[in-house]
């Protein structure tokens, strides 16, 4: 594909339509309960031209900014949060896809033009059983290996968001040398040879479809095989790591915000027949919703100050590690205060809240995690250099 020549897409209204949120809410009970990927909803952000909104106009979408992949993923996690991080997933790929100096122009035409013309969502696949997360550092067990004139990819990644609903992986593996280097091989999930082995069994995000890969002798072809570099050099793209650490809380605050709404209704109508008015004429409940509002307040100046500084330029990795923590500890904090003043009605299935509360939750397990952002900015604190 020229990239060039494909004529511009029409605009997308960048407000996620509040039809298209309830619908996704609609759903979510559901999905939880189920454990399941919800179709339906990525096949809705396909339809409403939402899946490729960060590639540029000339290649079909509208280049979308850091400040608006945040509003947008936060508005879809008000509806489903599971949904909201496979697109969120969708969006910082592809846009490490489009600013990789590494990647071969042909290669990253096919993925590209695959997002826009067939809706297909890709998602980096690096996590694995013995070694954990590669942030933490180490070589994968993921290989890839020569044989004759082909290329054979064998291994396993777990906590793989997305899974079944992914058309491509960008797995980070490493050669099959006597010194690795360790790189990114994209891979076609269709080929033969991988399976997904259904392995989320989360109390929370439980409808991200967050499986096991397994890749069995898959051939690769060369052309797939990108940006290998000796053990400790990062094959991703810098901007990554910073948009990550801004999405991903934001989507969790989102959760927190649902939470809030939530709470406040059932505390306008819930009329306990002793008092003979709503919960909500009552103080103590005042109290609990100016605490709830304090930490949202305080995680929207923290996501603003994220997005300021990024967009000029000036966002450190030390700092946005901070906002990530920070943001999501808020969040937890504020559905966990809605719960606890609820009672029984805020831990019943019957209810979204006690799901609000499961999912929020695992906003702490994502990259990068609270004891690596604090002794990372202690660490620069003593020592700015570092």
């Amino acid at each position: 594909m020229d990239g060039n020549r494909m004529t511009e897409a029409p605009a997308i209204n960048l407000d996620v339509p509040e039809e298209l949120v309830r619908r996704f809410a609609s759903r979510a009970a559901e999905s939880d309960r189920l454990g399941e990927i919800n179709f339906d909803n990525l096949s809705d952000l396909h339809k409403a031209g939402y899946l490729g909104l960060t590639l540029p106009p000339n290649r079909g979408g509208q280049g979308i900014t850091l400040r608006q992949i945040t509003q947008i993923v936060s508005q879809v996690a008000k509806g489903d949060p599971s949904t909201a991080l496979i697109l969120a997933m969708q969006y910082l790929q592809t846009v490490a896809i489009l600013l990789s100096e590494t990647w071969p122009d042909n290669v990253r035409d096919e993925v590209l033009d695959s997002v826009i013309r067939s809706g297909a969502l890709v998602n980096a696949l690096r996590v694995e059983p013995e070694l954990g997360t590669p942030a933490r550092g180490g070589i994968p067990a993921t290989r890839v290996r020569r044989q004759g004139d082909r290329y054979v990819l064998s291994g396993r990644k777990i906590f793989s968001t997305g899974s079944s609903a992914l058309h491509w992986g960008v797995v980070w593996g490493a050669t099959e040398e006597e010194t690795p280097r360790v790189g990114q091989i994209l891979v076609p999930l269709s080929l033969p040879g991988i399976r997904i082995k259904k392995s989320w069994h989360h109390m929370g995000m439980r409808a991200t479809g967050s499986d096991t890969i397994i890749f069995e002798d898959v051939e690769i072809p060369e052309r797939y095989l990108i940006n290998f570099h000796e053990n400790g050099q990062n094959p991703e793209t810098p901007i990554l790591a910073t948009w990550h650490t801004v999405v991903i809380p934001a989507l969790y605050n989102a959760i927190a915000h649902s939470a809030r709404d939530w709470l406040i209704g059932f505390l306008e109508e819930r009329v306990p027949s002793a008092l003979g008015r709503p919960l909500s004429t009552l103080p103590r409940f005042h109290t609990v919703l100016g605490e709830i509002d304090g930490l949202l307040l305080t995680n929207e100046a923290l996501l603003e100050l994220a997005l300021t500084k990024a967009e000029n330029q000036t966002l450190s990795l030390s700092d946005s590690g901070q906002v990530k923590r920070l943001v999501t500890e808020n969040a937890i904090t504020a559905v966990a205060r809605a719960v606890e003043v609820t009672g029984n009605p805020g831990l019943s299935q019957d209810n979204p809240l006690e799901r609000h509360y499961r999912n929020v939750l695992c906003g702490r397990v994502h990259t990068p995690q609270a004891d690596a952002v604090l002794q990372s900015a202690g660490r620069t604190a003593f020592s700015p250099a570092i």
